[in-house]
């Protein structure tokens, strides 16, 4: 069972996170995409605990039920130290295991600050050089819906269009998850709109070869998830972090695109949690995960 807590980084920004399983577990932190919150995480955090892992599916400032900082920092290096600030509460190294820019987030730390940092490394869908065109597709989305919604169904609407691969639920309150009802009665993302400006490079050319040093730096188990229709990361970006990080695994979940873990929860479950169990710990995973790391493993 996951429990709501709250970390206060160096800077004073409260950040919201779901936490579950024995402390005295291997730890790993879950950080999300940008415009997403810690329920992105939902079904596979649940699934990380149940195999025996110690859980903090954390909210990103700016993100969920964690702080808006007033002063709009969405730097990506703030969002590094807050990492580091909830890893110092920990009494050993965690897994960091990151989607898009929670991914970019986990591997300045994990390569900037070495085996003290991290235990292990998953890459969820980004690499350091992205596809250009995916990007800005993803930029549009966001900058497209902040405008809000006057219902849950629109909302539902703009997330089938934009996501025309992935079957609509029939059940779509939990949407309401990733929405903020506002005072002029729309519904919004629930994140800051800020976060689409202060947290792009200036320099975009210095921060991917500043991203490519910390892949060349790597020193921990690392494992890259990207699904096979992704529009940010292509079998040439996958080629270039391997060339930086040879040692680094990798799987390709097919049928699925940026949004890796919504997309196909039960392949990302099994492909992270057998390479977890492989490299930091070997706890004993339930029949179900072991059911699904078998079907995976004869695909």
């Amino acid at each position: 069972m996951m429990e709501p807590r709250r970390y206060t980084t160096g800077a004073g920004v409260s950040l919201a996170a779901d936490v579950g399983g024995d402390p005295g577990s291997p730890a790993m932190i879950l950080t999300h995409g940008a415009g997403q919150t810690r329920y992105a995480w939902g079904e596979a955090a649940a699934a990380l605990v149940e195999s025996g892992f110690h859980v903090i599916s954390l909210d990103l400032r700016g993100h969920g039920e964690s702080d808006w900082p007033s002063d709009g920092d969405y730097r990506v290096d703030t969002f590094v130290a807050d990492l580091q600030s909830v890893i110092s509460t920990l009494s050993s190294p965690p897994a960091l295991v990151g989607a898009s820019l929670g991914g970019v987030v986990s591997l300045l730390v994990a390569g900037e600050d070495g085996t003290s940092a991290a235990s292990a490394l998953v890459l969820v869908d980004v690499t350091p050089r992205v596809e250009t065109r995916g990007a800005t597709q993803i930029r549009d989305f966001m900058r497209g819906t902040a405008r809000g919604f006057t219902s849950i169904e629109e909302a539902a609407e703009a997330v089938a269009a934009y996501l025309p691969h992935r079957p609509r639920p029939k059940d779509i309150s939990g949407l309401m998850k990733n929405l903020r009802p506002r005072d002029d009665g729309k519904l919004y993302w629930h994140w800051d709109p800020r976060v689409m400006e202060s947290g792009r490079s200036a320099q975009p050319g210095a921060f991917q070869a500043r991203l490519e040093n910390a892949a060349r730096n790597l020193k921990v188990p690392t494992l890259l998830v990207r699904g096979s229709l992704s529009e940010l990361v292509s079998t040439e970006t996958v080629a270039e972090l391997r060339a930086l990080y040879p040692s680094a695994e990798y799987v390709d979940v097919h049928g699925s695109a940026h949004m890796v873990a919504g997309d196909k929860n039960t392949a990302f479950n099994a492909a992270v949690i057998g390479f977890l169990q492989r490299t930091i710990g070997r706890n004993t995973a339930s029949s179900t995960h072991r059911a699904a790391l078998h079907d995976r493993r004869g695909s």
